[in-house]
């Protein structure tokens, strides 16, 4: 782990670092959704301006994310459990199979090429665009989250493409208990213990997948750069307030709108990076 200090390239990283906290909170709270799916693209267009080297760029993006989400889920589950508004045995059944799918994406990032982690986030990010901007309230597959072997096939796709995406699930997880008639309020809920699931086992193994990775920016223990979760979590905290003023203002389906336009935009821009545009 590199840990040089006061060196011009610590301060151009911290001053990015420090950026991207300040708009990925705002827009966090804007939009009122977790930051992963925020923070990536805009850490790595600070990360790509101070030169931090492409072929670990995404990866050092995705897995510090993962990293800020751990001690945001762990308040969110507590406070949400206090409550009484999480569904337990749903997480319980989920013990094994969201970790199984966050080593899964472990693997696959410890051996997929920056491109090929740019390239997954643009998909995942497409359909998940696609889904804010033609979500419809009535749409339901069924009554109950159904059993095995689909309750558990679904827990290990949610954490595999999170982790991939170095997001908290709380998107993919509304999605599938909203679909299948559980009310908003509890998927929510339910969704800051999947994010738990999720960003521990996930930050620790982006930790180990970039173990002795060539050309890591200072501070970084493996793919998770230190410095970004010492600077990026306060940031987010003080900035998330003024997001949430600007989205008070406005109608919940206007902001699935926004959120939805912005996905399908970042990924866009993704796609013609792949091609050098």
């Amino acid at each position: 782990m590199d840990v040089s200090f006061f060196t011009s390239e610590t301060l151009a990283l911290g001053l990015a670092l420090l950026a991207s906290g300040l708009i990925a909170g705002f827009l966090a709270g804007m939009f009122g959704i977790g930051g992963g799916a925020i923070l990536v693209p805009v850490l790595y267009q600070f990360l790509t301006a101070v030169g931090v080297d492409e072929g670990v760029r995404m990866h050092v993006s995705v897995a510090t994310s993962l990293g800020i989400i751990v001690p945001t889920s762990i308040r969110s589950f507590l406070a949400h459990k206090k409550r009484g508004a999480v569904d337990l045995e749903l997480l319980k059944s989920w013990l094994i199979p969201v970790p199984f799918g966050v080593a899964c994406a472990s693997l696959v990032a410890a051996y997929v090429s920056g491109d090929g982690m740019k390239g997954i986030f643009a998909v995942i990010a497409f359909v998940i665009g696609l889904r804010m901007l033609f979500n419809k309230p009535h749409w339901r597959l069924g009554s109950d989250i159904p059993g095995f072997p689909i309750r558990p096939v679904c827990g290990a796709l949610i954490g595999f493409f999170s982790t991939l995406m170095g997001i908290g699930g709380g998107v993919m997880n509304n999605t599938f208990m909203t679909l299948y008639g559980r009310p908003i309020h509890q998927a929510v809920a339910t969704s800051s213990g999947t994010g738990t699931l999720i960003a521990i086992p996930g930050t620790i193994g982006m930790i180990l997948a970039g173990w002795g990775a060539a050309d890591l920016p200072p501070f970084s223990l493996g793919y998770v750069n230190l410095l970004g979760l010492a600077l990026i979590i306060p940031v987010t905290t003080f900035a998330a307030p003024f997001g949430v003023k600007i989205a008070h203002m406005l109608q919940r389906r206007t902001m699935e709108l926004f959120f939805g336009f912005f996905l399908l935009a970042v990924s866009a821009r993704f796609v013609l990076s792949l091609y050098g545009v």
